[in-house]
């Protein structure tokens, strides 16, 4: 039965998406009695409609896997929980034949149609994955010092380049938080913006997905959320003035499906006195979408991260969903990533999360897709 509803949903996904977005005729019968194009919300709607309750939850897992080819725990993530996205690290990344046919592998083992996301941390500097086949950009900070910030287009234009070669959809860059050192373009907030919207510029012009983070700024943090708990206490009007500035600044004037925002695990008491900005509503609803309008999908960093450690995995899934996330990424043990999936999977059958909720973030999520579609 899952395998015939598979087939029939990829049918829908490849008439309304791809052929839409490549100049086809995905047409609706109007009240008039004619036919016209399908808006893309309507296209979104008609994917939707027809997905169950396990594929919406999958859709919003992103998962890491292990090997260095497809083997039968990442068919087994991909098939039994419809996984949604993959990102890999150089533990899956030792060749650059073996790279593009691992991901081609990826995608064709997806469940349905809706193209995998899949996704990398090539940042530059210090953060760049796979440097004996691909020479990295160069540091963000290298890249601020330059004073021009089309030089950040430029760096981005390669990297998706490159990335698109290797099979990768979306990258987890450019960093928009403001501070000192390698991961950062600049100190100085207005600075930071104007290299954002140029990096975001080059990658929208290759039409690769990125994903501007760590919201509300990393560059506070005295600790690795990596580790531990990290608590900010700047008040509000120093994050106004400082860390938010890049990320208002880009959500003010961009498309919301060409790029993400990912939150991080610290904790900014003068937002959420309790609770890390990735499971936190006074952060991601209240905050970004109720207060920068921001329509796109937000992506939580990974939940296997020391300052998310605060609740058990099938919880964790769900209070990040609660607090306003689209899409949770899970990026080493498969145990936790089904913990997480069946904690959603849970939350929503006994009534704790209603499915119109679901809904929302999968329409997000489906859109990225459609931009990615359209890009081909």
């Amino acid at each position: 039965m899952k395998r015939k509803f598979s087939l029939f949903l990829a049918a829908l996904f490849v008439a309304l998406f791809f052929a839409a977005g490549c100049g086809g005729a995905a047409t609706q019968s109007r009240t008039n009695g004619g036919a016209s194009p399908m808006t893309p919300e309507e296209r979104t709607d008609a994917v939707l409609s027809q997905m169950t309750l396990s594929e919406k939850i999958g859709q919003m897992l992103m998962i890491g896997v292990h090997g260095t080819k497809l083997d039968d725990d990442s068919r087994f993530m991909l098939s039994e929980f419809a996984a949604g996205g993959v990102i890999l690290f150089d533990r899956n990344l030792e060749t650059a034949e073996g790279v593009r046919r691992f991901t081609k592998e990826l995608q064709e083992a997806r469940h349905g149609e809706p193209p995998l996301f899949i996704a990398i941390d090539e940042e530059g500097g210090p953060v760049a994955r796979m440097t004996d086949i691909l020479p990295p950009p160069p540091a963000q900070q290298e890249i601020g010092e330059s004073g021009d910030p089309v030089t950040a287009r430029t760096w981005a234009k390669k990297t998706a380049q490159s990335l698109r070669d290797f099979g990768f959809n979306l990258n987890f860059a450019p960093v928009a938080d403001v501070g000192d050192g390698p991961r950062y373009y600049s100190a100085d907030a207005e600075t930071v913006a104007a290299f954002v919207r140029e990096a975001a510029a080059g990658y929208a012009d290759e039409k690769t997905l990125c994903t501007l983070k760590h919201f509300p700024g990393l560059g506070k943090g005295e600790a690795d959320t990596h580790l531990d708990t990290v608590v900010v206490n700047a008040d509000r009007e120093t994050l106004e003035a400082e860390d938010l500035v890049p990320f208002r600044d880009m959500i003010s004037q961009s498309e919301p499906d060409r790029f993400f925002v990912m939150v991080s695990h610290i904790t900014y008491t003068a937002l959420d006195e309790k609770l890390p900005a990735s499971l936190s509503p006074a952060v991601m609803i209240n905050l970004l979408r109720e207060e920068l309008g921001w329509q796109g999908v937000i992506v939580t960093d990974d939940l296997e991260m020391g300052a998310a450690d605060i609740f058990p995995f099938k919880e964790l899934g769900v209070r990040a969903v609660e607090g306003g996330a689209d899409l949770v990424l899970v990026c080493h043990e498969y145990a936790h990533q089904q913990d997480v999936y069946n904690g959603l999977l849970t939350a929503v059958q006994n009534g704790t999360i209603p499915e119109s909720r679901i809904d929302e973030s999968v329409r997000r999520i489906l859109r990225a897709k459609m931009t990615l579609a359209e890009a081909k």
